[in-house]
């Protein structure tokens, strides 16, 4: 069973979907999304660790993704 879930608030946006790891377990697809004055900005990505519950991944995930939006919303970042 595939798990996806979404966060997003004002211009960001952060979605995960996870999947079955070849080695076993669970890994997410994780997409970002942030509009600004300076130009829009996506990104789409996998997580490098593997989770052996699927709740996990998808949690991860998100985690992973909102992480990247607050690195790039307070400009720690250029991407």
């Amino acid at each position: 069973m595939a798990i996806s879930a979404n966060a997003q608030q004002g211009t960001w946006s952060v979605s995960v979907q996870t999947e079955e790891a070849q080695e076993g377990g669970f890994q997410a697809t994780i997409h970002v999304k942030h509009g600004s004055p300076e130009g829009d900005f996506e990104r789409t990505f996998h997580q490098s660790r593997v989770f052996a519950v699927e709740r996990e991944a998808a949690l991860e995930g998100l985690r992973e993704g909102m992480t990247w939006i607050a690195l790039k919303t307070t400009r720690t970042i250029g991407v």
